[in-house]
């Protein structure tokens, strides 16, 4: 029972902020030209340019990755590709406040300091020091959103951006939950023994190969820091984790090069040490200071805690069907009426459920299925080929016959 109350505590102080960074995601989605952040990231001041527009953008991981890779393959210098992929995944709206409702202002808006100098540091270097650009493939292309922008379109993209991490938040709070109930208060006090430098490098080993969503992990980090890890451990945690995992890896690597690539991890694996050690010794946070708050009971926290709660159910009750669809359509007999369609520029679960939403409120449409690996929809129903290439790219996708 002391579990299933204090997973509730962490939703209800998550809930809020979440909707209220996707909600500002949307507005900036609505009033923000297509074309603005390309346009703005060649020439004189670009990697300050590409840090700057990437710092508040709402954009995880896997997100990230074809934004960066678009913006290099539609001209962007390699540093302003590159700071855009360092600093982009650490920030966000949505993230920063709800570190700061879980570890306080002082540590969200040094996170995002902290982004932006590891992603002007990134970019400077690899300016100087990448070398010879790589030449593009057809391969890195990424997506081109043409969608209208209107109010419903804003609403969709909020909802999209809840939707691509809603199993990683669910994950998040559980496992927050989890620590605050059986990890005694001063359980992990005993990694300050090792040294903040120790302790850093354990949790940068863990947070690189790892996907690791800025704001789904926030209650983890504000968990851990209650049971006595370093808040700095934390910054590394939350700076290192985002912004690499093994698909950013890879996907760098066939972009850039190893070269750039050895600067971006280097940049990422020094800059979080190091800054989560300044902010150690310039902002400790004490353990009264994260997650002292108790139970959040103010009205609109638990309205916003059942709302969020009431879209991730239906999200789970979407995938689910998603999922049983595929099995359907893998043992069904192919039917006359089946079409496979190529889908370039999906990066995420999200992805695939907002495309498999789309297809599937298309009027003669009866069955879709949408996979990630290998990019594809498969579709039974009455239309032809043309329009349901029409409606993948009408979603933003590039549908390959």
């Amino acid at each position: 029972m002391l579990l299933i109350l204090n997973i509730w505590n962490v939703w209800v102080e998550l809930a809020p902020w979440l909707l209220l960074g996707a909600l500002v995601s949307g507005v900036i989605h609505v009033f923000l030209p297509t074309d603005f952040v390309r346009r703005h990231l060649t020439g004189r001041g670009s990697i300050a340019k590409a840090v700057a527009l990437g710092v508040p953008l709402p954009l995880c991981s896997c997100g990230v990755i074809p934004a960066g890779l678009g913006l290099k393959k539609d001209g962007a210098s390699d540093g302003a590709a590159v700071g855009f992929l360092i600093s982009t995944p650490q920030t966000g709206v949505d993230s920063v406040l709800v570190a700061a409702a879980f570890l306080g202002w002082p540590f969200a808006l040094f996170k995002v300091v902290a982004a932006a100098i590891t992603g002007m540091t990134g970019g400077l270097l690899t300016a100087y020091m990448g070398g010879e650009s790589k030449p593009w493939g057809d391969a890195e292309s990424a997506s081109t959103v043409h969608e209208s922008r209107d109010f419903m379109s804003g609403v969709a993209h909020a909802e999209d951006l809840i939707r691509s991490i809603w199993g990683w938040l669910v994950f998040g709070v559980v496992a927050s939950g989890v620590i605050t109930t059986f990890v005694p208060t001063d359980g992990l006090s005993t990694l300050s023994a090792w040294g903040p430098v120790v302790t850093m490098v354990l949790i940068l080993l863990v947070s690189l190969p790892l996907y690791v969503c800025a704001t789904a992990s926030v209650p983890i980090a504000a968990s851990l820091v209650a049971g006595g890890m370093p808040t700095g451990a934390a910054l590394v945690f939350l700076m290192a984790g985002p912004a690499t995992n093994l698909a950013t890896i890879g996907a760098i690597f066939r972009a850039f090069g190893g070269r750039i690539l050895v600067i971006y991890l280097g940049t990422i694996i020094v800059g979080s040490v190091g800054l989560g050690m300044l902010y150690d010794a310039i902002l400790p946070t004490t353990l009264t200071d994260a997650m002292s708050h108790g139970p959040h009971t103010a009205w609109w926290a638990v309205i916003s805690a059942v709302l969020l709660l009431v879209l991730l159910l239906r999200y789970a009750i979407g995938d689910m069907m998603g999922w049983f669809n595929k099995r359907k359509l893998a043992k069904a007999p192919v039917a006359a009426s089946r079409l496979v369609v190529g889908v370039n520029g999906m990066t995420c679960g999200g992805c695939v459920a907002g495309l498999e939403r789309k297809l599937n409120a298309a009027e003669g449409i009866t069955m879709v299925s949408v996979s990630l690996e290998p990019g594809q929809a498969i579709v039974e129903g009455s239309l032809e080929q043309a329009e349901v290439v029409a409606l993948i790219e009408a979603a933003g996708y590039t549908a390959v016959l």
